[in-house]
């Protein structure tokens, strides 16, 4: 089997740290390991023997990201998985929620992903090989209170993605969204800001971004077997790779549940809707 090089976003902590992990640890296999702190990546250590990079990246920082991109080709000569796992996440209600803050968070979840993916995607056309796996959530296709400008930039992952998939569909490019439910990182904890409503009409909201502080680290979900779950699709699935896979049983059952009672609606809907149209000649 040829090696592929992996680069991989946010691999600090979180779904990032254990999917390097798991990469580390595999025959062929290159990986580009990135953080915004390369000290925090001293994990990997045990496991380099000449197949790990690790590179300083601020996702919203576009040099940082020419830069790593470069010293990617310049060590491996190419790049064949890039895994936009870096973001933030962010709880409030949409009247309280702070403008500058999710701001930032789009820059990081939207824009961050986006200039990532336009430096890599020249040199998966020149490969005529690549895959390239988003990092959405649940909250990509379901949307919670509190959540909605979180959710605002994962919806924007997932267009962009499933548009993209179908520019490159001929160019032996794929790619594949993540849709996570809870899992055991710090996304809920320290990779998120968070607002408590301070407004009595939206007070009973409160308890539900608390408890999500409080329950970091005991949701269902696993993420070094989501990790093996996405090497194991890219790397043995790739002719069939899924444009969207939930990870985690709340996610997947949630999704279908949405999807059933969606379908419904607009069955229901449909002469309404098509009496919008012009009336068709006869």
């Amino acid at each position: 089997m040829a090696t592929k090089t992996w680069f991989i976003t946010g691999t600090s902590t979180g779904f990032g740290r254990s999917l390097a992990t798991f990469l580390a640890k595999q025959a062929n296999v290159n990986l580009v390991a990135s953080a915004r702190h390369t000290e925090q990546l001293g994990y990997l250590d045990e496991f380099d023997h000449g197949q790990i990079l690790k590179q300083t990246l601020d996702v919203t920082n576009q040099k940082q990201i020419k830069a790593a991109v470069s010293a990617t080709m310049n060590m491996f000569g190419r790049i064949d998985v890039l895994v936009n796992n870096a973001g933030l996440g962010y709880f409030g209600t949409f009247e309280e929620s702070n403008r500058e803050q999710v701001k930032y968070m789009f820059d990081v979840n939207v824009w961050g992903l986006v200039d990532m993916t336009r430096s890599v995607l020249p040199i998966m056309r020149d490969q005529k090989f690549g895959a390239i796996v988003n990092f959405s959530s649940i909250g990509g296709l379901f949307s919670f209170p509190t959540l909605s400008f979180y959710h605002g930039t994962k919806y924007a992952v997932e267009g962009m993605t499933e548009s993209l998939s179908k520019e490159v569909a001929d160019l032996n490019i794929k790619t594949m969204l993540i849709e996570p439910s809870g899992f055991r990182t710090d996304w809920a904890g320290r990779s998120s800001n968070k607002v408590v409503p301070q407004i009595d009409d939206y007070k009973q909201f409160a308890d539900f971004i608390e408890g999500n502080v409080e329950g970091a680290h005991h949701e269902a979900g696993d993420p070094d077997k989501a990790a093996e779950i996405i090497f194991d699709q890219v790397t043995n699935n790739f002719d069939k790779l899924p444009l969207r896979l939930p990870l985690g049983k709340y996610s997947s059952e949630t999704v279908i549940e949405k999807y059933r009672q969606t379908l419904a609606d607009f069955r229901q809907l449909h002469d309404l809707s098509a009496s919008a149209d012009v009336p068709e000649k006869q």
